[in-house]
Order: structure tokens, then C-alpha cells, then sequence
């Protein structure tokens, strides 16, 4: 009898599975794949290994910039999928490392729900006290005419694509979507994106959905536009304009996730549309079962799994007050340039009844930022004030190393600091930070 039984892997159930080892409790973690999960293998760590790369080779070509000439820059797509298959191996490694450091017992294989919290994996039967579903979720693909042809990929095909495409069409304006086009437009692809809706980025505060897209010039956008159908050569699609067609020998198909329930019937568990329905403590309508991570909806990021693990285990083993809040939960996205955000959008704090200041600072104010900066570069933070209560409820840049600086803002908000806390707060000079204190200096 384990103590804890998790199914999954990934971001969410290995660091449950160490957090759980942590208190001496006996775990069993079932995984089909390679440990780690989505994230690790095809998802988080290699698109920004190739981004990195790309990013690299941008930096050279720009070097004249700098005052460092360099005669001839060329990309081997080959030697940056290599370099990133050893870095998904290396962390790998480090996951077997942490699981075996919990003495958690890794079980590999598919498992199959017996009802309650019992599992079956390899024709072996296991009981746990407690179990955890961590099964993630997969690249959505919806009935579109011609989306099984080869040349249509999800992001994990694309990962491993070692022949440069001459068209990219990426379906879906979406952070996947967008870190793929940033990358083969950077290394000279033609990428053109299409997206149902009137602007990329929906989760994202409308001004910086906007700036995002026109940093992106490498990359044509098709807003407003429905996918009707795809060929061995084009996509076509029609908008307010009417019917066109996109040449592309590459297709990626970005248009969101659907959850990995596959015989979670079984265990009971009320979903909705096969999402596992959970509370504030990763509960479950069964006792003693949780749910964490993408297969949950609730966000589906992998930090959010690894917070939504430990709540969980800490409502399991601990005294029960460990809660999941999803207000503060940060988002980054690694085009060139990055882009991040953290709380309530203008639109969203307005549509709250509430009355908002808005506080903006450009990067190129920024001293450390116009020093590795060249003088196309540019980008904002901007913060969205409860003008009544004078707290920070939102902070959204692009620019700079946004992803870097982002989880300050999950501290503020998590904090429920004011603006004037944060003007009255020392930050180092020169940093790129500096623009969210400037930021609050510039309230309105």
C-alpha cells in the first residue's frame, strides 16, 4: 500500500512525487513516456533551447550594432536539434535523480483506472491511500479538411524537424503558435500565421497583443480568418475579404489542448467536457483522488502544475490550509522579443466595476536596456492600479528579459503591494527592472 499514487510525470507529478518523498511518505509515480512530461520532452525546455539558438543568430547578424563584425553567420538547424535533444536527456537525468533522492518507486507504463484509488500498470495492480491524476493534456487537432496529411504537424513533430521549412503556416495565435513562428522567422522561413480571431494573444492585455504582433515583422498575420481547408501544397482560409489560399510545405496546427481523460470514467471523478473538476485544494468529487495540472483546465501552464502538486500534497499530509490562487499566476512568452504578464488586464479591471490608474514606462528609458539594446529594439511595462486601494493588480511588458523579471510581479500581486511600496522600494541600477518601479511613477 503506497501512501501516494501518482499518475503522470510531468511538471505537476514529479514535484508532487519529491515534495511527498520529502515527508517520508511512500510514492508510487506512473509514467508512459520519458519522466518529465510534456514540458521537459516536447514542450517548454526544447522550444526555448531552439529559441535560444535562434536568438543567438539574431544577435550575430545585428553584431555591426555593437561594434563586433562578424563576415558570415549561418544556421545548422541539425547541430540546434542535437544540442537541444542533449539537453532534454541531460534533464531527464535530473528528474530519475530527484525521484530516486524521494524514494519515490517510478513505475513505467500505461496505466489503467480500476476505480477508487487503485491502478493497474504492466499487468500489475497497485493501491494507494491517496491518488493523484497528472495526465496532462495534448495538442488539440480539430475536423479540418485534409489535417491528417504528413506535412501537418503539432508542436512535438515540429520539434524534431531537421529539414528547414521554405512556407511555414501556423495555425493559431496562441504562445505555441507564436514561439514558433518567431523561431523559423528568425531563421528565415516565410511564416505566416492564421487566427480565428481579431488579434493573437486573447489572454493577453489587448495594448501588448498589438505591440507583440508588429515586433513580429518577420512574421505575416491573417486575423479574422477561418481555416477551411488544407492541401498537399496551401492552406486556404476565408475572412471579411474572402477566400485566400497560403502556399506552405509546412503546417503547424497550434489551436489549443484537450485533456488526456482516457478511462478516467472509471475512477469516477465529475469532469466537464473531460476535464477533471477539482476545489481550491485539488480535490476531486472522490475521496482521497486529486487532479493536478493541465488536465484539470484551470491553467495550463507548468508552473501552475507544480504549485497545483504541492497544494495538493498539502492537503493530503499537511494540516489542510494550502490553497490554490490562480490572480497571480505569471505567463511569459519567448519570442523575440519576450513578452510576460502577471494579474488583471486593463480590460479585465474595468470589467470588474472597479477605477483604474494606469502606469507606463518605456524600455528604451531604461539605461540597461538601451545599452544591449540596438536602436530598432524597443518594448513597455505597464501597470494597472486599483485607483481607490492604490494595489497593484496587474503588470504586463514586452522587451528585454521579460521572462526574467515577471515573478517580481507575482510577488506584488500575490503580496497585494501598492504602487507606493514599490516607489519606495530600492532596485539596482542599471536593471532592466527598473521599469516597473518607473512604471508606478508614471500613474495616471
Amino acid at each position: 500500500m503506497y501512501d501516494l499514487i501518482i499518475v503522470g510525470a510531468g511538471p505537476g507529478g514529479y514535484v508532487a512525487a519529491e515534495r511527498a518523498g520529502a515527508l517520508g511518505k511512500k510514492v508510487l509515480i506512473v509514467e508512459k513516456g520519458a519522466l518529465g512530461g510534456v514540458c521537459l520532452n516536447c514542450g517548454c525546455i526544447p522550444t526555448k533551447t531552439l529559441l535560444t539558438s535562434a536568438k543567438h543568430y539574431a544577435y550575430a547578424k545585428k553584431g555591426g550594432d555593437f561594434g563586433v563584425e562578424i563576415p558570415e553567420v549561418t544556421f545548422h538547424l541539425d547541430k540546434v536539434i542535437d544540442r537541444k535533444d542533449g539537453v532534454v536527456k541531460k534533464l531527464n537525468a535530473g528528474v530519475a535523480f530527484l525521484m530516486k533522492h524521494a524514494k519515490a518507486e517510478v513505475a513505467q507504463g500505461e496505466a489503467t483506472f480500476l476505480g477508487g484509488t487503485k491502478i493497474e500498470v504492466n499487468g500489475t495492480t497497485y493501491e494507494g491511500k491517496n491518488l493523484m491524476i497528472a495526465t496532462g493534456s495534448s495538442p488539440a487537432m480539430p475536423p479540418i479538411a485534409g489535417v491528417n496529411l504528413p506535412h501537418v504537424m503539432t508542436s512535438t513533430e515540429l520539434l524534431n524537424l531537421r529539414e528547414q521549412p521554405k512556407n511555414l503556416v501556423v495555425i493559431g495565435g496562441g504562445v505555441i503558435g507564436l514561439e514558433f513562428a518567431s523561431f523559423f522567422s528568425t531563421i528565415g522561413t516565410e511564416v505566416h500565421v492564421v487566427e480565428m480571431v481579431d488579434e493573437i494573444l486573447p489572454m493577453m492585455d489587448s495594448e501588448m497583443s498589438r505591440m507583440v504582433r508588429r515586433s513580429l515583422n518577420n512574421v505575416t498575420f491573417h486575423l479574422g480568418a477561418k481555416v477551411e481547408k488544407i492541401t498537399e501544397t496551401a492552406v486556404t482560409y476565408t475572412d471579411s475579404k474572402g477566400t485566400t489560399e497560403v502556399a506552405a510545405d509546412t503546417i503547424l496546427m497550434a489551436v489549443g489542448r484537450t485533456p488526456n481523460s482516457q478511462g478516467l470514467e472509471a475512477v469516477g471523478v465529475t469532469m466537464n467536457k473531460g476535464w477533471v473538476e477539482v476545489n481550491e485544494k485539488m480535490e476531486t468529487s472522490v475521496p482521497h483522488v486529486y487532479a493536478i495540472g493541465d488536465i484539470t483546465g484551470k491553467s495550463l501552464l507548468a508552473h501552475s502544475a507544480s504549485r497545483m502538486g504541492e497544494v495538493a500534497v498539502a492537503t493530503m499530509f499537511g494540516d489542510g490550509r494550502d490553497t490554490m490562487r490562480y490572480h497571480a499566476i505569471p505567463w511569459a512568452l519567448y519570442t523575440l522579443p519576450e513578452a510576460a504578464g502577471c494579474g488583471m488586464t486593463e480590460t479585465e479591471a474595468r470589467e470588474t466595476g472597479r477605477e483604474v490608474k494606469i502606469g507606463a514606462s518605456q524600455m528604451k528609458s531604461n539605461g540597461r536596456f538601451l545599452a544591449e539594446s540596438t536602436a530598432k529594439d524597443g518594448g513597455m511595462c505597464k501597470v494597472v492600479v486599483d485607483a481607490n486601494t492604490d494595489v497593484i493588480l496587474g503588470v504586463h511588458m514586452i522587451g528585454g528579459v521579460c521572462s526574467e523579471m515577471i515573478h517580481a510581479a507575482a510577488v506584488i500581486i500575490e503580496g497585494e503591494f501598492r504602487a507606493k511600496d514599490i516607489r519606495e522600494t530600492v532596485f539596482p541600477h542599471p536593471a532592466v527592472a527598473e521599469v516597473i518601479r518607473e512604471a508606478c511613477f508614471a500613474l495616471k
